[in-house]
């Protein structure tokens, strides 16, 4: 089992950029797939991003590609979201969730919130215009 902590959310000005941190704990985070996943208020949960074990792949939502890099540090056992010309569309809560499935299941499943099986507490991220 992992516990996720994610942290690096703020209040930024459209065009600003935030680099979130997924904290991992209790097993190595090597083990997992990774994904990020936002939640704006009475909207539906989303994918953002993903990146596989060994950060092989990655994976991204249309709405973020080419602004958002998601990456991986197994030494410090963190996953990381680099947001950048951020918008007031990106205005969410964002999760970051763990899969321990094999790779293969997430080449047609990264973005479905029922392949994790495990999920952080989320950080707000707000962007003003």
């Amino acid at each position: 089992q992992v516990q996720l902590v994610e942290s690096g959310g703020g209040l930024v000005q459209a065009g600003s950029s935030l680099r979130l941190s997924c904290a991992a704990s209790g097993r190595t985070f090597s083990s997992y797939v990774m994904g990020w996943f936002r939640q704006a208020p009475g909207k539906e949960r989303e994918f953002v991003a993903g990146i596989s074990r060994g950060a092989v792949r990655t994976y991204y939502a249309d709405s973020v590609r080419g602004r958002f890099t998601v990456s991986s540090d197994n030494a410090e056992n963190t996953g990381y979201l680099q947001m950048n010309s951020l918008q007031p569309e990106d205005t969410a809560v964002y999760y970051c969730a763990a899969g321990e499935r094999p790779d293969t299941y997430y080449s047609t499943r990264y973005s479905r919130r029922y392949a994790y099986d495990y999920w952080g507490q989320g950080t707000q991220v707000t962007v003003s215009s």
